[in-house]
């Protein structure tokens, strides 16, 4: 029985990254020699094992053989005659098909070093066309790795499986994973540049696919293209370290833009609404976590109401909180706000430019925060006032506390 450290953890440590985690391939064993030994099984589709110790995940080498379409259509091949060099041909690409022996020493039998070396992302084989999770793990990498190119063969390839309907049977769970996990890399535009060169983001997010091509006024878009313009948001959100919904309501804030109207163009009335529609499809297609799924409904709503909100007064301001939840998710409102951040300095040559609307909500809000709601709610009791009467008291008073911050209390 033989033991090899593989895949990223390999990858990682030739580039110089830290290295988080440790996956193993075990070589010349059965399942019940690993029980024996004290790994704890936990592989449902193949024998893969938690180490008794340190937990890292142990896997038996495995060969595998393409038995349907799709992400699950696999049959596995485990047993102790299995080498590690055929282990390692199954992998998706040569910087991930290394491993490293017990003494230290490099097994490079597909040029991963070299690839590593020449900053190219390359698949190992042709068995790689027959996973189309592949085609998504690739962009995630090119968005990890903003540096490295695709290998123009590996382009090639992935083109042929979405063009035979690979991309289609994937998953709503797997293409959510994958897309989340490249959302949060360096460079998150490369990933969705990436599968629109391959074809396969118009099978997997059409609404964000068509945005290429689409013209905006450029006064206010100075690289006018929408689909630039979302890519340029995409990467001011990494650039800010936001979170996870975050990047998902700034991958969709302006889908109703695919959808106007030609003889209106490059006007977008109405667009945000037209967002939301189109927001509610993608959710429920590639079940979206609520938590993003909330936050983006509110970005594509009220982003244009936010970005004027500069020129409100108090009762459109209070308004405008309400129609965010702003009171009730103070929290959200502030991602929604670093959002619509993200979509201001997401255009050329304004990514320097500061968001003043940010800090101007965020004090009207604890403006209107501490007016004593409880109090006005105890003195309309006592007139015997109820229901929408006591939400109109509380409504004057926020904009009255408003008023005092922004010194106007129209709008």
């Amino acid at each position: 029985m033989q033991t090899y450290m593989v895949g990223g953890a390999v990858r990682d440590a030739l580039l110089g990254l830290p290295v988080n985690d440790r996956d193993w391939v075990v070589v010349g064993a059965t399942p019940q020699e690993m029980i024996t030994s004290g790994y704890l099984p936990v592989g449902k589709d193949f024998p893969v094992f938690l180490h008794p110790e340190t937990r890292e995940e142990y896997a038996l080498a495995r060969t595998e053989r393409k038995t349907a379409r799709g992400y699950h259509g696999f049959a596995f091949h485990a047993e102790p005659d299995v080498t590690l060099e055929q282990d390692l041909a199954r992998r998706d690409l040569t910087v991930n098909a290394m491993a490293q022996d017990e003494k230290g020493r490099l097994i490079d039998p597909f040029g991963g070093q070299a690839d590593l070396k020449s900053r190219v992302l390359r698949h190992v084989t042709q068995a790689f066309r027959e996973d189309p999770v592949r085609i998504l793990r690739v962009a995630r990498f090119a968005a990890r790795f903003a540096d490295f190119s695709l290998a123009p063969e590996t382009l090639a390839l992935m083109r042929e499986m979405v063009q035979a309907g690979e991309a289609d049977a994937l998953v709503a769970e797997r293409v959510w994973q994958e897309l989340s996990r490249g959302l949060m890399e360096a460079k998150p535009s490369r990933m969705f540049e990436m599968l629109r060169e391959c074809g396969a983001l118009e099978r997997l997010l059409p609404e964000v696919d068509r945005l290429w091509g689409v013209p905006q006024r450029a006064e206010y878009h100075p690289e006018v293209d929408t689909g630039v313009h979302l890519m340029m948001v995409l990467d001011m959100s990494a650039r800010l370290q936001c979170p996870l919904p975050v990047r998902f309501a700034c991958l969709t804030h302006d889908l109703g833009k695919g959808t106007t109207p030609v003889e209106i163009l490059p006007k977008h009335i109405g667009h945000e609404e037209r967002s939301a529609r189109l927001l509610r499809q993608v959710c429920d297609r590639l079940r979206i976590p609520t938590e993003c799924r909330e936050l983006a409904d509110v970005v594509a709503r009220e982003h244009g109401n936010i970005h004027r909100s500069g020129e409100f007064g108090a009762t459109a301001l209070v308004r405008l909180l309400e129609r965010c939840d702003a009171f009730r998710k103070p929290q959200r409102f502030d991602q929604a706000l670093l959002a619509c951040e993200c979509d201001a300095r997401g255009r050329l040559g304004l990514e320097e430019n500061p968001y003043f609307q940010r800090a101007r909500l965020l004090a009207a809000l604890a403006a209107a925060q501490a007016v004593a709601t409880h109090e006005i709610a105890t003195q309309a009791q006592q007139a015997q006032l109820e229901g929408p009467k006591i939400g109109e008291m509380i409504h004057k008073a926020r904009v009255q506390a408003v008023a005092q911050l922004v010194g106007v209390e129209g709008g």
